[in-house]
C-alpha cells in the first residue's frame, strides 16, 4: 500500500506529528487554514481529514506496566488533543487491547481442529472477472481455553489493569478481554481461541479470542495452559491501549465539524472499532473532502443504500458511549443491503467521485442482463413432462401436472434458477455473478418488494429537511430533553431527527406541526 501512495501521481506525502490544527474566522463559521507539525512547519490546506485511529494520546498497559505509545510500539500523539479542545471538540476516552503473538514452532497444530479457507474465493472487487480464483489458502486453527486457564487467571485478576482501576477508558462490547470474559461469562468452562496467522511469509500467530492487559508472567501461564501451546514462545505480549476519540454527533452526515470547515474526521478517532468500520469512513471523508475542494455536491450514502450509511448515521446521530461495532442487526433494510448487489446499489452513486464511465456502462450492460432475463423467466412456462418431473422429483420437489411458470418454479426453497437449467432450451450463456442475481431476484421477490416499500416511507421523511437555523425552543410541546438533543445534533431531517436518542414519536409529531406552520407563514 505504500508502494501505491508513493506512486500516486499529485499525491505528496510527508511523515510528521500534526500537534496544531490552524483555524481563521469568517463571515459564517470558522475554517481551516492547516496543519502545524512538531518542528513548527506550517503545511497550509483547506481541507483536513483527522484519522488518529487509537493513537491519540494513547497508552499501552499490561500488568503493572504503562507506557506513553501507540499500538505495535509506534509513537503516540501526545499534543494534538490540546489543539481540538480549544477548538471546542468534545472528547471520549476508549480502550481496547490486543492478544499476544506467537511462534508457530512452539505450537503442536496436531491438539487443534484445522479451519481451512474457502473452497469457492469470492473477490472483494466486482471488477475481478476471473470465474475461478486459484490462490494457496493458509489454514487456521481452533483450540479452547479450560479450567486451568480460568483458574490462572481468577488468581491473577486483581493485577489486571482492567480491574485494578489502571484504565479509566470504556472497552469494546463486542471484542472483550479473556479476563473480561472469565468474570462476566463464570458459567462457561472453556472459550474458543482461533489461531490466525499474521502472514505468508513469517511465523507469527495471532492467538485470536484472548486478548488481554495481564502481566507478562500470568501470560505466560496463561497462553500455555491452552491446549496445543502448552509450549509456546511469545513473541509479543498482549496490551491495552487507552486513547481520545471525539464524540461523533458533532458530525454531519458528511464526516465533516459542523462548527468547522473543512475539518473531518474519520475511524476510530470517530469511536468506531475494527479496520473495515475506519476504512469505509476514510473512504467517504476523503470522498467528500475532495468533494468540497472541487466544489462538487458532497456523496451522503444514507441508510437504506449501505452499511456505510447505517454506520455514519449511527455515529452522527446516536452517538456512542463505547467503542462502535457495524454488524447487519443494525441496518432496517439488511435484506436490500447484500455483497451480492453492492455494485448494483453503489456504482451508480460513486459515479463522478470515484469510477469513470467506461465502469458505469459496464454496470448498465450487468443490469440490462439481469432485467432481461427476469423478464424472459417470468413469461416462460414449463410444461409436465417425465423429464420436468424426474428433476422435480431429484432434488424434493412437488411434481407439476400442468403448466408452470418458471418463475414459480425458482420460488420453491428446494429449486434454483440453476437447477432448472435443464428445463430451458433457450436460456442465454450469463455471467455467474448476472444468474445469482437473477435467481436472488425471483426467488425473493415478495420480500424484496415489502423491503422497497418500507425504503419509500424511510425516504418520504428523509425528504422532510430541517433548516440548521431553527430554534427548538419555538416548537411547541417538544419536552426538555428532545429540545436539548435536536438543538445540539441539529438534524439535517425529520428521519434523523426520529432516531436521535430521547427524541419520541410524539415530538416528532409536534415538528412536523411546527414546519407546517413555518411553511405557511
Amino acid at each position: 500500500m505504500k508502494k501505491t501512495l508513493e506512486n500516486t501521481p499529485n499525491l505528496q506525502i510527508v511523515q510528521a506529528e500534526v500537534v496544531d490544527i490552524s483555524v481563521g474566522a469568517a463571515i459564517g463559521r470558522p475554517h481551516v487554514e492547516g496543519v502545524i507539525t512538531a518542528s513548527g512547519t506550517f503545511y497550509p490546506c483547506n481541507a483536513v481529514i483527522i484519522a488518529t485511529g487509537t493513537y491519540l494520546n494513547a497508552r499501552c498497559i499490561w500488568g503493572e506496566v504503562s507506557v506513553n505509545s501507540g499500538p505495535s510500539g509506534l509513537l503516540a500523539s501526545t499534543k494534538l488533543r490540546n489543539s481540538l479542545e480549544k477548538l471546542g471538540i468534545a472528547m471520549y476516552r476508549f480502550k481496547t487491547g490486543t492478544p499476544a503473538r506467537i511462534h508457530a514452532s512452539g505450537v503442536d497444530f496436531s491438539q487443534m481442529v484445522e479451519q481451512k479457507g474457502d473452497e469457492n474465493i469470492v473477490p472483494f472487487s466486482f471488477e475481478n472477472t476471473t470465474e475461478v480464483i486459484v490462490r494457496e489458502q493458509i489454514s487456521c486453527y481452533l483450540t479452547h481455553t479450560n479450567e486451568d486457564t480460568h483458574d490462572i487467571i481468577r488468581a491473577n485478576i486483581h493485577r489486571s489493569p482492567m480491574y485494578s482501576g489502571e484504565i479509566d477508558g470504556t472497552g469494546t462490547r463486542y471484542c472483550p478481554s479473556i479476563e473480561d470474559k472469565v468474570v462476566r461469562f463464570s458459567e462457561k468452562t472453556s472459550h474458543q481461541v482461533f489461531i490466525e496467522p499474521e502472514g505468508e511469509n513469517t511465523g507469527e500467530l495471532y492467538i485470536s479470542g484472548m486478548s488481554t492487559s495481564l502481566p507478562e508472567d500470568v501470560q505466560i501461564a496463561m497462553y500455555r495452559s491452552v491446549k496445543g501451546l502448552e509450549n509456546t514462545h511469545i513473541m509479543r505480549f498482549g496490551y491495552a491501549i487507552e486513547y481520545d476519540c471525539i464524540d461523533a454527533t458533532q458530525l454531519d452526515a458528511t464526516l465533516e465539524f459542523k462548527a468547522i470547515s473543512g475539518l473531518y474526521s474519520a475511524g476510530q478517532f470517530n469511536g468506531s472499532s475494527g479496520y473495515e468500520e475506519a476504512a469505509a469512513q476514510g473512504l467517504i471523508a476523503g470522498i467528500n473532502a475532495a468533494a468540497k475542494l472541487l466544489d462538487k455536491p458532497p456523496l451522503i450514502i444514507d441508510r437504506s443504500e449501505a452499511y456505510i450509511g447505517v454506520m455514519i448515521d449511527d455515529l452522527v446521530t446516536k452517538s456512542t458511549k463505547e467503542p462502535y461495532r457495524m454488524m447487519t442487526s443494525r441496518a432496517e433494510y439488511r435484506l436490500l443491503l447484500r455483497q451480492d448487489n453492492a455494485d448494483l446499489r453503489l456504482t451508480p452513486r460513486s459515479r463522478g467521485y470515484l469510477i469513470d464511465d467506461e465502469r458505469y456502462q459496464r454496470l448498465l450492460h450487468k443490469q440490462s442482463l439481469i432485467d432481461g432475463e427476469v423478464k424472459r423467466v417470468r413469461k416462460l412456462t414449463i410444461a409436465p413432462s417425465n423429464a420436468t418431473n424426474e428433476l422435480l422429483r431429484k432434488h424434493s420437489s412437488t411434481e407439476i401436472e400442468y403448466g408452470f411458470k418458471m418463475a414459480d418454479l425458482i420460488k420453491r426453497p428446494e429449486l434454483s434458477y440453476e437447477i432448472l437449467e435443464k428445463l430451458d432450451e433457450n436460456r442465454p450463456n450469463l455471467p455467474k455473478d448476472v444468474a445469482e442475481q437473477v435467481n436472488i431476484s425471483l426467488k425473493y421477490e415478495g420480500y424484496i418488494a415489502k423491503q422497497m416499500f418500507q425504503v419509500e416511507q424511510f425516504k418520504k421523511l428523509e425528504k422532510r429537511l430541517l433548516s440548521s437555523d431553527i430554534d427548538y425552543n419555538d416548537v411547541g410541546n417538544l419536552r426538555t430533553e428532545a429540545r436539548q438533543k435536536l438543538a445540539a445534533i441539529r438534524p439535517a431531517n425529520i428521519g434523523q431527527a426520529s432516531r436521535i436518542s430521547g427524541v419520541s414519536p410524539a415530538d416528532i409529531s409536534n415538528l412536523l406541526v411546527y414546519l407546517e406552520k413555518r411553511k405557511h407563514s
